[in-house]
């Protein structure tokens, strides 16, 4: 199909002039187990090294899990002055890197444009807990004269999007999504959206700090959360004898820009297009699963019919691998129902992070468009190509695998269903 075909079947809901107005990704940054800054992270994610391990910081023998993706080398001083790491979580503290860095990827300096013409959304799901958490032992401790005034804002959703539009002066429409997993793409949706409204550059992604003791108690009743205390076995998706997730911390942000608004700004040639999203809900339980897969199905189609695709285009899929045996069995149907059996390519690189909340599907993104620009699989880590021959999971890396479009797909615990689908942009694949 053409580009200019592609383009003119865009999302719902836009008009032919609004369509016209092309989303691309100019700049990546990431704070992740995989690394800090969009090389490291790219570089790890080839070396097929599980990066989850024993938490670490606080004592875990009460919890039913021992095990997280865990953020290392991470100096918030290095990104957050000290007036503002005291005011906020570390969650944020991360967002604030992601922000600065996926800024210098994309050659970008807000500060040299018209405010207004600039936006930040994210994604949360838990929001600041170690903050609160050190709050509710003040009350607890010494009464409610020891809870500081930044408890009103510290652990609150939108702190991030707040503290991002603050300090980058970002004056556009700004806002956050809290869908769980599936925020990132959610987040990504509403990006496009102001674009295709007139914005020139979104930042938009999300990052999760959810490993706090008062965070991880809060988790440890998840029937999904693996009690495996081996870091090889404990998260492996779409296995036979898988037994859950392991959490993880961290996320990505994405610059997310108007295609002729980065050209007039001479930006670097972009990571990839955004050509389509949906969202479903399954509207079934506030914990348990759907008992079929239709909705994300209708997610997934949706998505590739708003990119001008067909299932037949889709060079891989980014999977969102639950873990847990029920939920991956539904995303499989789901994949060969759309796909066929062993149609597309599976990867799963969070089998080396963990599932990162509101933060994974931001990094599965950044690992899409990478993917595209790098025309290369990464790997899924401690997984085995299933011997039903189900699904094509990528269990090394994939070089010069011709990758043109690429699919997202997460979902949010509550029945949240999301899938976007990325492409190269019509410059080609992004210049080492």
């Amino acid at each position: 199909m053409s580009d200019t075909a592609r383009r003119s079947s865009d999302a719902a809901g836009m008009s032919s002039s609004d369509a016209a107005r092309r989303s691309v990704i100019t700049g990546i940054g990431v704070v992740a187990p995989t690394g800090i800054g969009v090389t490291e992270h790219w570089k790890r994610s080839l070396e097929r090294l599980g990066r989850i391990a024993p938490i670490t910081g606080f004592a875990t023998a009460q919890l039913p899990s021992p095990l997280a993706g865990q953020v290392t080398g991470f100096e918030a001083n290095a990104f957050v002055d000290s007036k503002l790491r005291v005011q906020t979580d570390k969650w944020t503290w991360m967002a604030l890197a992601a922000g600065r860095l996926a800024f210098e990827d994309a050659a970008l300096d807000p500060h040299g444009h018209d405010p207004f013409d600039l936006s930040v959304v994210t994604a949360s799901a838990s929001g600041g807990n170690a903050f609160g958490q050190r709050e509710i032992h003040s009350l607890w401790k010494d009464g409610p004269a020891a809870v500081t005034a930044y408890q009103s804002i510290g652990w609150f959703y939108a702190a991030s999007s707040g503290q991002l539009s603050i300090r980058d002066q970002l004056k556009g429409a700004c806002g956050v999504l809290v869908a769980d997993g599936a925020g990132g793409v959610d987040a990504l949706a509403q990006a496009r959206r102001l674009i295709a409204r007139g914005t020139g550059a979104v930042l938009v992604g999300g990052t999760e700090a959810p490993l706090s003791p008062y965070a991880m108690a809060c988790q440890a009743r998840r029937a999904t959360l693996s009690h495996d205390p081996d870091p090889a076995t404990a998260y492996r998706p779409f296995a036979p004898d898988s037994t859950g997730h392991v959490p993880g911390e961290g996320g990505a942000l994405l610059v997310v820009e108007d295609a002729a608004w980065a050209e007039r700004r001479g930006a670097p040639d972009p990571y990839a297009e955004v050509l389509g999203t949906a969202s479903t809900h399954d509207a079934h339980h506030p914990t348990r699963p759907a008992p079929d897969h239709r909705q994300l199905a209708r997610a997934v189609r949706e998505a590739i019919d708003r990119s001008g695709l067909t299932p037949h285009d889709i060079d891989v899929v980014f999977a969102d691998a639950a873990g847990d045996r029920e939920l991956d069995r539904l995303e499989r149907d789901a994949l060969v129902e759309l796909f066929g059996r062993r149609g597309v390519p599976v990867a799963v690189p969070k089998t080396a992070t963990g599932r990162l909340c509101s933060g994974g599907a931001a990094l599965d993104l950044a690992w899409a468009a990478l993917a595209l620009a790098h025309d290369t699989i990464p790997p899924s880590v401690n997984l085995k190509d299933r011997a039903d021959g189900a699904l094509d999971l990528v269990t090394a890396p994939r070089e010069a695998a011709g990758l043109r479009h690429a699919l997202v797909v997460a979902r949010g615990e509550g029945g949240f269903n999301s899938a976007a689908v990325l492409g190269l942009p019509p410059s080609g694949r992004r210049a080492d």
